[in-house]
């Protein structure tokens, strides 16, 4: 729910209000300018209601309020309706002007783009690259029988608000799907936001996680939103939640409970409504019994656990993922490369992949960049021989050439089929150019006598 201060507003205006927000957000009525200022100083607001009993005058309390809490809008409320004195309001500072007295409709669209806005400022502070984040679950790849559970249990796990704990070795796809999960929950239309808890320098995780008041420290010139607030409605994914401290963790654990925190040198309290999502490639309990993790705050965070299988776990995904990984850097880097010769196939399937998925991508990228020919070899795979299954796979490699041959024919059939025989929409789901297809149909002289109606 919501914080929302309403400062001054007229008696006959207080039922409109709470008819129009009581579902979603927990309305402060004061009065006094005194108690305004010591209200944004000692708390955290969502949003702010002004009224400006004269705007020419008042606009001075105004601005001081917008100074107090630079990133809260605020709504102001007045009597005059005259342009001049909206342009005057709104140059003060306020995010939008209310002529009283206002509907019920009128305070729900305005403080609905009120707070739009915000979680949209929030989340613009946050993204400074393209995020890599797939929409929609069933455009995962997701061949095998474990990888497929894992995605049945995250449907079923995004429709709640509860939190994650996903595990895994890393490069399985734990911050990948994180945002999967986001973008399939209620709150998909919130702000989505991700750090690792890894690469951060301990003395500086909290302020990145909590945000910071000015002067909080030698380099504070100012005032920091944390990534719990640029979250709020929305999800944060803490990844490599292993990695944090213990004193850390007790922040972290009061967070969780009471969805509430104070800036590094400040003492506002301030309220995010956060769904977390938490990650880690440790062991946490082998961590909790060397003292490393706290067991209650892993116990918080494990509510839904899920765990991410190596690649070698799901070998019915590692073609299509590598077909789908070509098309892309090929189309990225602009190469003629459509696939892969039968060594490299058979080199790819042997392989340990201790890197997991994101070994793999930078592989095929690395293949892709360094191949003059239309299908990758193996040796610019560039994979280490040490690497290889040598025991594990036995009996896939002595099938040789003619398994891989088989199999992925099968997978090209069994994409054909599923897509009605139609080459371009198996391709698309197969991960592969049109051409790429076609020229692997061609090779397993693969034919279908409906093709001249629908190719």
């Amino acid at each position: 729910m919501y914080t929302i201060l309403a400062y001054a507003i007229p008696e006959e205006s207080h039922k409109t209000i709470d008819t129009a927000l009581a579902d979603l957000a927990k309305i402060s009525f004061c009065a006094g300018k005194d108690h305004l200022l010591s209200e944004l100083k000692g708390s955290e607001y969502d949003l702010i209601f002004l009224f400006l009993g004269s705007a020419r005058s008042d606009t001075v309390l105004l601005e001081k309020a917008c100074k107090c809490v630079p990133h809260t809008p605020v709504i102001a409320i007045g009597p005059e309706d005259k342009p001049e004195v909206v342009v005057k309001v709104l140059q003060s500072g306020a995010f939008d002007y209310l002529v009283h007295p206002a509907s019920v409709t009128r305070f729900e669209v305005a403080t609905n783009k009120a707070l739009e806005n915000k979680a949209l400022r929030n989340e613009i502070a946050y993204l400074r690259h393209r995020q890599d984040i797939v929409y929609h679950f069933d455009d995962v790849i997701a061949y095998s029988p474990s990888m497929k559970q894992v995605i049945k249990s995250l449907e079923k796990f995004a429709r709640t608000d509860s939190t994650i704990l996903i595990t895994g070795a890393t490069g399985t796809g734990k911050s990948f799907l994180s945002g999967t999960v986001h973008y399939n929950s209620p709150r998909r239309q919130k702000p989505f936001v991700k750090i690792n808890c890894a690469n951060i320098p301990e003395d500086l995780l909290e302020s990145e996680l909590f945000g910071h008041e000015k002067g909080a420290f030698t380099s504070a010139e100012k005032l920091r939103i944390g990534r719990f607030e640029q979250a709020s409605g929305g999800t944060l994914f803490l990844d490599e939640i292993g990695e944090i401290s213990l004193g850390l963790q007790t922040k972290l654990l009061r967070v969780l409970e009471e969805k509430s925190f104070e800036r590094v040198g400040g003492n506002k309290t301030i309220y995010a409504d956060v769904r977390v999502i938490a990650a880690t490639n440790k062991d946490l309990p082998e961590q909790i019994e060397a003292g490393k993790f706290r067991e209650d705050l892993y116990y918080r965070i494990n509510v839904l656990p899920i765990r991410l299988p190596d690649l070698r776990e799901r070998r019915q995904c590692l073609l299509p993922l590598a077909l789908y990984f070509l098309n892309k850097y090929a189309t990225s880097l602009g190469s003629e490369v459509q696939g892969f010769t039968e060594r490299a196939l058979e080199q790819l399937q042997k392989y340990s992949w201790p890197g997991n998925i994101r070994q793999l991508a930078n592989t095929i990228e690395r293949a892709v960049i360094l191949e003059d020919d239309e299908l990758i070899d193996s040796y610019n795979l560039s994979l280490p021989p040490e690497k290889r299954i040598n025991g594990e796979n036995g009996s896939a490699a002595s099938k040789g050439n003619s398994s891989l041959v088989w199999h992925e024919k099968e997978l090209i059939l069994n994409a054909l089929e599923e897509c009605l025989w139609v080459q371009k929409n198996a391709a698309e789901k197969l991960g592969v150019s049109p051409r790429a297809l076609n020229y692997k149909v061609k090779k397993f002289g693969i034919t279908h006598p409906n093709w001249r109606k629908h190719c």
